[in-house]
């Protein structure tokens, strides 16, 4: 070997020795830990200067403006420091992402998030525990297990109940679904110890009642559980958009009839579009008497075991087999942070499987073995820390706050002459559209659809939209109780001035 080559050599040893060194000062650890808070502390400077600062929900980019500056980035090579890549994120991201915390926005189920939670995500992040076995969380196991057992005893589903927390109210309702599935496979292989049916043979059959403003994570689920969308019978709501229960007992008698094998009904305690609540005590009586998996989705409704003034709206659900809840829609939590719950905590070992490196029968208490997931986060950190904050009743009066917005909010509406309101809010969601006297639908369906783009392209507001029977409306989902009527009717006089603009050119149009 030359001279040369054997310094160069060193060379590149040298400067991959500085390369790993420079690296392992941005792990966290003891040599680190000053380093890592002065950091943090950075980016919550950040993030508080552009909430401190801002007066919109958003700035209103476009999807092309926001691709460009992002894609134009090269992620090979870094950044000289910290500074300048903090710099960076606020540029390109901080600068025009959507807060949810405005009194403005009202578009999704998004809500303002608790100030005890933030300081949960902050410490959870930090530590990295994983949920998935005991020796990897320890307290953690226990912590979680207590909010469980909180949480079920709020909606009354009794002492033999269980449950764990997931990443959001789909894959919830995926796993009460699947424990659905596999208990009614058990019990017809139970029924033919001779021949028992492989699942693959029967699936065919299963079928699923949800209504038809019901999530869609249920047809979802019915697809990834091998059933096929086919597998969701569509039961029909009545006019304030709850289940028709008489309708139901009419397709679950249907499907019986022809030999189908009725699986889960899905109740919904908070729609996504209305807001509305099934009868959930009336689904309980008619899936007790037909033997019936009753799955409630309360993934927005669930907050009200905290309400003083709201929670009879759950009634019924302590009935139920299984429970979707999501603190990150009404304990204003950040996402992620949802959970799955049991009457009978039998029932999780549908979902259980063995690895011997993980969770060996006999050992402690391993998560895992309730979960579809193996690694999680300790997100029940947030939630614990916001009960020992701020305690469930002041959780529950911010939701008493938006539900009689909401109610005030659908009356104004509905005495204005040029609103339609779909129906009286049973929660916190108003469902509406611009409609001035003698524009045919179509005229309107157009209009809506501006307004909205319109209003998120400003970044005065940033409001939902739906379809209602072919029509195209618009919603308010209000979660913030800082929003009073005074804002309310703030985005209620744009939508007006905007609509009564396209109104005016559509006319002079035609004319």
């Amino acid at each position: 070997m030359s001279l040369s080559s054997s310094t160069e050599e060193e060379t590149r040893f040298a400067d991959q020795v500085e390369s790993t060194l420079s690296a392992t000062n941005q792990l966290l650890n003891s040599r680190t830990a000053p380093h890592y808070a002065a950091e943090v502390m950075s980016g919550i400077r950040a993030v508080s200067a552009q909430v401190s600062a801002g007066t919109t929900p958003c700035t209103g980019p476009t999807p092309e403006s926001l691709h460009h500056e992002v894609s134009a980035i090269d992620l090979d090579h870094p950044l000289s420091s910290p500074a300048d890549a903090l710099a960076e994120v606020e540029r390109v991201y901080l600068r025009d992402a959507v807060y949810f915390h405005d009194v403005k926005y009202a578009a999704h189920l998004n809500c303002p998030v608790a100030i005890p939670a933030l300081v949960g995500e902050a410490v959870l992040s930090a530590v990295n525990t994983s949920m998935d076995t005991w020796d990897q969380s320890t307290a953690a196991t226990h912590m979680e297990q207590h909010l469980i057992q909180w949480t079920a005893e709020r909606l009354g589903l009794g002492d033999d109940a269980d449950g764990v927390f997931t990443s959001g109210g789909s894959q919830s309702n995926l796993q009460a679904l699947l424990m659905a599935r596999n208990r009614l496979h058990a019990r017809l292989r139970s029924a033919h110890p001779d021949r028992p049916p492989r699942l693959a043979d029967v699936l065919g059959g299963f079928r699923i009642f949800a209504s038809d403003v019901s999530h869609f994570s249920v047809q979802k689920s019915a697809a990834i559980l091998g059933l096929g969308p086919e597998a969701v019978v569509v039961v029909p709501s009545d006019g304030q958009k709850r289940m028709d229960t008489d309708a139901l007992e009419r397709e679950v008698a249907r499907c019986r009839q022809e030999g189908l094998l009725p699986m889960a009904v899905v109740g919904t305690a908070g729609t996504t579009d209305f807001g509305s609540f099934d009868p959930l005590v009336r689904l309980a009586d008619i899936c007790g008497v037909e033997d019936i998996w009753l799955h409630i989705d309360a993934a927005y409704g669930g907050g009200l075991i905290t309400s003083q003034r709201h929670r009879h709206l759950l009634a019924g659900t302590g009935a139920a087999d299984s429970v979707t809840i999501d603190f990150h829609k009404t304990f204003f939590q950040p996402v992620s942070s949802s959970a799955i719950l049991v009457r009978d905590r039998a029932q999780l070992e549908h979902v259980t499987y063995y690895a011997d490196y993980l969770n060996p029968p006999g050992g402690p208490p391993n998560q895992v073995d309730k979960s579809l997931q193996t690694t999680r986060r300790f997100d029940a950190l947030k939630l614990w820390l916001t009960l020992r904050t701020m305690g469930a009743d002041a959780v529950g009066a911010l939701l008493d706050e938006v539900i009689e917005l909401a109610t005030g909010c659908a009356g104004s509406l509905g005495a204005m002459e040029d609103f339609d309101v779909v129906v009286r809010p049973a929660f916190s969601t108003v469902v509406f559209r611009y409609l001035p006297p003698g524009a045919p639908d179509e005229t309107a369906d157009r209009i809506n659809q501006q307004i909205r783009s319109e209003l998120f392209d400003s970044g005065e507001a940033i409001i939902g939209g739906t379809i209602v029977e072919g029509r195209h409306y618009l919603k308010f989902t209000l979660l913030n109780a800082e929003t009073t009527m005074a804002d309310v009717k703030e985005m209620i006089e744009l939508i007006r001035q905007r609509g009564s603009h396209h109104l005016a050119s559509e006319a002079m149009h035609h004319g």
